[in-house]
């Protein structure tokens, strides 16, 4: 079987969850689509933006290239956007093994196309375009498949509300844990911290291998916490969190995602969340996610206000952006890659900005200094800084040029 996972034009839509990288690479639910693409085939095909398919080759160096033969029948093609709930993959499964052909719309594009007999595309490498052009010509028949697709970047809050409890109970049920405490699995049977609290009356609380807990602290389910991962004594992780490996974790945190190798190891409250990966949070940093008057939260993308349909929707900050001590964010407010922020964030923030807006204070920050510092995270957490990665940085700065044109605006609270 062979599976091409393909980045559409929306997928710049969910800025800036990903700005530094492709949409099947984000993490909900304790998944990534890309996890659940590999457990239906180790024929893993993908199609992302230009300046990021270098990563995503170096990211994932199993990928299926043209110099590894032809495709293999059958082939799925799955929009990068899909939500990774493990009913999705369970769905396209029983599909596959009806040897269906057939395909899944919506009302913003092709969500997934089966062929269980044929492969109709070239050997050679395509584009999206190229991709969806072919599929449209085929005139597929439609399936009654149901795959939740991502349109915001607060999509991946409500997802990961809808998606961890099922998501866990498939890991525990396919994997090796031992249960260290009611409705608490370890990989390694490592034990929790002296005076731990736990409570999994609405969802278990899984710990992977090489996962250090200090004291005092309190769980509540569903809880994720991935590799190499250390929680500080007095932290309470509730409701739906998603930690990434070798992250750094303190204070309160709630239905939140933090991705791989993020820190926000003090005190402070972080709630209906998202951070990318090497984003750190000062001590005191806190987040609202809650409007005053209890209503429905609004999030701006690009001067354009979005309804949400939630009530609870807290920050999305993109990957390398910082907070200094004491930083308060507003109420659905999205801060983008590379950024170091300052006193209260009443406004969505730009990437690559020194952003002290109510210190009357936003000012640009240089690509060098971003490389520098990039080499010095990395090295504190033993990995090679690649040129990719490099590269990365400076491919961000200038696809986010025009964000800094909003630095000038007239402070507002």
């Amino acid at each position: 079987m062979h599976i091409i996972l393909f980045e559409d034009s929306l997928s710049q839509q969910l800025f800036p969850a990903t700005i530094a990288r492709a949409a099947f690479a984000v993490n909900i639910g304790t998944y990534r689509l890309i996890d659940l693409a590999y457990m239906l085939s180790d024929n893993v095909e993908v199609i992302v933006r230009p300046y990021l398919k270098d990563l995503a080759n170096k990211d994932f160096p199993n990928l299926w290239t043209p110099e590894k033969g032809h495709r293999s029948e059958p082939v799925l093609v799955l929009n990068a956007r899909a939500v990774p709930h493990i009913s999705v993959f369970e769905q396209l499964k029983q599909f596959i093994k009806e040897e269906r052909t057939g395909i899944v719309s919506s009302p913003h594009g092709i969500v997934c196309a089966l062929f269980s007999r044929q492969n109709p595309f070239p050997n050679d490498l395509i584009g999206s375009s190229q991709l969806l052009g072919i599929i449209d010509d085929m005139h597929l028949p439609p399936m009654d498949l149901q795959i939740p697709t991502l349109e915001y970047a607060h999509d991946i809050i409500r997802y990961q509300l809808r998606t961890i409890n099922d998501n866990l109970n498939y890991r525990l049920k396919t994997g090796e844990y031992k249960e260290i405490a009611d409705g608490v699995f370890s990989a390694d049977g490592k034990p929790l911290g002296q005076f731990c609290v736990t409570d999994s009356s609405a969802g278990p609380i899984v710990l992977e291998t090489g996962v250090s807990v200090g004291p005092y602290t309190f769980f509540r389910g569903p809880v994720y916490v991935g590799a190499k991962t250390k929680i500080i004594e007095h932290t309470a992780l509730k409701d739906a969190v998603s930690l990434g490996s070798t992250t750094k974790v303190g204070g309160e945190v709630e239905a939140t995602v933090i991705e791989s190798f993020s820190n926000k190891q003090h005190h402070g409250f972080l709630g209906h969340s998202y951070l990318g990966s090497w984003v750190n949070l000062g001590a005191g940093t806190s987040n609202s996610d809650l409007k005053n008057t209890y209503g429905e939260v609004t999030v701006e993308y690009s001067n354009r206000k979005v309804k949400t349909g939630m009530q609870f929707v807290g920050s999305i900050i993109g990957d390398y952006s910082k907070t200094a001590i004491n930083t308060g964010i507003f109420t659905g407010k999205t801060i983008g890659a590379c950024s170091m922020v300052y006193g209260f964030v009443t406004t969505n923030v730009p990437s690559y900005v020194n952003y002290a807006r109510s210190f009357g204070q936003v000012t640009e920050t240089s690509v060098e200094t971003l490389v520098h510092t990039q080499a010095r995270m990395f090295s504190r957490r033993n990995v090679v800084q690649r040129p990719c990665d490099i590269q990365l940085l400076r491919d961000i700065y200038e696809m986010t040029k025009h964000e800094r044109q909003l630095a000038n605006e007239p402070l507002s609270l």
